[in-house]
C-alpha cells in the first residue's frame, strides 16, 4: 500500500510539473513523459540552438568572406593581366604598359555598389520605401499647412531657387577650372618628360616644372574660385558646387602627376624617341570618372543602362527636394528666432536635440544622393565598372572602420597619397603621426568647404572631426566587435549631426541679425552668435 502511494505521488509530480523533466546527457529520459512529446521538445530545442549557431556563424564569417572574395577577384584579375601582358611582351613592343600590382596602389575590379545589391532583397527595399513614404508625408504636410495658413495649394520653393541662384556664374567658372585642369598639368608633364631625360640638369628641370605647376594650381584652383565666390556673392548651393569642384580638380590633377611622374622617370626612352606619356583621352576620361586614383585604363561594362541613369537622376532630384522640406519644416521654424529672444542654455540644449533628426536625415540624404546616385550615374555613363564607392559603414562598431568605409573614393586618395606616402618618406615610422596628419588634412578641407558654403568661419566641423573624431578613433578601435558599439557609433553620429545643424543654423541667423561692422581678422573669425544682442 505504501508502495502504491509512493508510485502515485511520483506520477503526480511528473504530470504537474513537466517543465522540470528533461532528457539527461546520456540520453535517458524522465519516467512518465510520453516519447512523442519528448521528441517534439528535443526537436524544438535543437532547432532553436541551430538557429542561434547559424546567426552567430553568419555574423562572424560575413566580413571575412567578403574580404576573401574581394581578394580572390583581385588576384584573379591580376593573374589575367599578367597573362595578357606576357603575350604583349612577347609579340609587342618592349615599352608596353606595366601591370599594376596591388602593392603599387589601388586595383580596380568590376563590382556593383553595395546598395544596388542590397535593394534586391525585399526587406531592405521596404526600408527604402519607408523613406519615400516619409517624403510623401512632408509634401502632404506642406500642402496642408500652406492651405490652412495662407489659403493656397501651390508650395513655395523659395529656398531651393535661392540656394541654386546665379548658376551661369557657376557654369563659366567651372568651364575655366576644367579647361585648366585638363590642359595645364598635361602640358607641364609633357614638356618636363621631354626635357628630363635629355637634360643634364634633371633636378633643376624637375624643380622648375614643380614650381610652375604649383603656381598655376594656386592661381587657378585656389585663388580664382575664392575670388568668384566672394566677388559675385554666390548663394550657398552655388558656392558649394564651385568649392567641391575646386577640391576635386586639385585631387584629380595631383593623382595624375603622382601616378605618371614615377613611370616617366623609370622608363627612359630610346634616343630620338619621345617619352611614353599617357594619352590626353585617358586623362580626360579620368577627370569625369568617379574615382580620384588615376589609371590609364579601368574595367568597363559592355553597355550603358539608360533607364538606370534616368532613375538615379530622379532620385537625386527627389533627395534635393527632400532636403528642402527638411529645412523648411524642421530647421527654419526652430532657428529663425522670430520672437527676437536670445538663445539661452536651455533653448540651446533643446534645439540641439531637436536638430538630431533633421541632421541625421541630411547626412543619409547626402550619402545616398551623392555617394550612391550621383557617382553611379557618372559610372554608368562612362561604363566605369568598379562601383565600390562605399562599404557597409552602417554596420561599423568602431569609428576607425566608419572612416574607412563611409567614402571609399576620398579614403583611397588620402590613404595612398597621404598616409602611405608619409610612411614611405619616414621609412615606415611614425604611423600615429601619419594617421593624425591625414585626419588634420581631411578636417581642414571639410572645414574649408563649409566655410565657403555658409560664408562665415565657425570651426564646428573641425573640432568634432579633428578633436572628438580622433579621440573616438582611439577609444573605439577595430577591437570593438559587439553590437553595443554599433549603437554607440550611431548615437554619436546623431548627436554630432545635431550639434552641427544647431550651431551652424544659429550662426547663420546671428550673421543676419548682427552683421559685421568691420573687416579685421578677429571680426571675420569670431562667431557672431557668441556676442549677438537679440534685443
Amino acid at each position: 500500500m505504501a508502495a502504491t502511494d509512493t508510485s502515485n505521488n511520483v506520477r503526480h509530480r511528473d504530470t504537474s510539473a513537466p517543465q522540470k523533466d528533461h532528457p539527461t546527457e546520456n540520453g535517458l529520459s524522465t519516467p512518465g513523459v510520453k516519447p512523442a512529446e519528448l521528441h517534439a521538445d528535443e526537436l524544438r530545442n535543437w532547432r532553436k540552438h541551430v538557429e542561434q549557431v547559424k546567426a552567430g556563424i553568419l555574423e562572424e564569417v560575413q566580413d571575412q568572406l567578403s574580404g576573401l572574395l574581394d581578394r580572390a577577384i583581385t588576384e584573379s584579375m591580376e593573374s589575367f593581366s599578367q597573362h595578357a601582358n606576357g603575350h604583349v611582351g612577347t609579340n609587342g613592343p618592349k615599352n608596353a604598359t606595366r601591370v599594376h600590382k596591388p602593392e603599387d596602389g589601388k586595383v580596380f575590379i568590376a563590382r556593383q555598389s553595395l546598395l544596388d545589391e542590397l535593394f534586391e532583397i525585399s526587406h531592405i527595399r521596404t526600408i527604402f520605401n519607408m523613406f519615400i513614404a516619409a517624403l510623401f508625408l512632408f509634401i502632404i504636410s506642406t500642402f496642408v499647412v500652406d492651405y490652412i495658413d495662407q489659403g493656397r495649394l501651390v508650395p513655395e520653393f523659395d529656398l531651393f531657387f535661392y540656394a541654386f541662384g546665379k548658376l551661369s556664374v557657376v557654369l563659366w567658372s567651372w568651364m575655366f577650372m576644367f579647361t585648366y585642369t585638363l590642359l595645364g598639368p598635361y602640358f607641364v608633364l609633357s614638356v618636363w618628360g621631354e626635357l628630363y631625360h635629355s637634360s643634364a640638369w634633371k633636378t633643376l628641370v624637375s624643380i622648375t616644372a614643380a614650381l610652375l605647376l604649383g603656381a598655376a594650381e594656386a592661381a587657378v584652383l585656389l585663388v580664382f574660385p575664392i575670388y568668384v565666390i566672394l566677388h559675385h556673392q554666390l548663394p550657398p548651393a552655388s558656392r558649394f558646387i564651385i568649392t567641391v569642384e575646386q577640391i576635386r580638380f586639385f585631387m584629380k590633377s595631383y593623382s595624375f602627376i603622382r601616378e605618371t611622374v614615377p613611370s616617366v622617370i623609370k622608363n627612359k626612352p630610346k634616343e630620338g624617341f619621345p617619352p611614353k606619356l599617357p594619352t590626353l583621352s585617358s586623362y580626360l576620361y579620368f577627370l569625369f570618372a568617379p574615382t580620384l586614383i588615376y589609371r590609364e585604363s579601368y574595367p568597363r561594362n559592355p553597355y550603358i543602362r539608360w533607364n538606370y541613369i534616368g532613375l538615379n537622376l530622379m532620385k537625386i532630384m527627389g533627395s534635393i527636394f527632400y532636403l528642402n522640406f527638411i529645412l523648411v519644416r524642421l530647421c527654419i521654424p526652430v532657428f529663425t528666432n522670430d520672437n527676437v529672444k536670445p538663445f539661452t542654455t536651455k533653448t540651446m540644449v533643446l534645439a540641439m536635440f531637436h536638430a538630431t533628426l533633421p541632421g541625421m536625415l541630411m547626412m543619409l540624404l547626402g550619402f545616398y544622393a551623392f555617394l550612391h546616385c550621383w557617382l553611379n550615374t557618372f559610372a554608368e555613363l562612362l561604363r566605369f565598372a568598379d562601383r565600390m564607392f562605399y562599404k557597409d559603414w552602417w554596420n561599423s562598431t568602431s569609428f576607425t572602420n566608419y572612416y574607412r568605409t563611409w567614402n571609399i573614393v576620398v579614403h583611397d586618395w588620402l590613404f595612398y597619397y597621404g598616409y602611405r606616402d608619409f610612411l614611405f618618406l619616414s621609412k615606415r615610422k611614425f604611423r600615429s603621426a601619419a594617421m593624425l596628419s591625414v585626419f588634420a588634412i581631411s578636417a581642414l578641407v571639410h572645414e574649408y568647404a563649409l566655410t565657403m558654403l555658409f560664408g562665415f568661419f565657425y570651426p564646428v566641423m573641425f573640432c568634432t572631426f579633428a578633436v572628438i573624431g580622433v579621440m573616438f578613433t582611439f577609444a573605439m578601435n577595430d577591437k570593438r566587435k559587439s553590437h553595443f558599439w554599433n549603437i554607440i557609433m550611431w548615437t554619436s553620429l546623431m548627436l554630432g549631426q545635431g550639434i552641427h545643424v544647431c550651431l551652424y543654423c544659429q550662426e547663420w541667423y546671428a550673421q543676419i541679425r548682427c552683421p559685421r561692422t568691420g573687416t579685421s581678422f578677429w571680426e571675420l573669425v569670431t562667431p557672431r552668435s557668441w556676442f549677438c544682442d537679440y534685443q
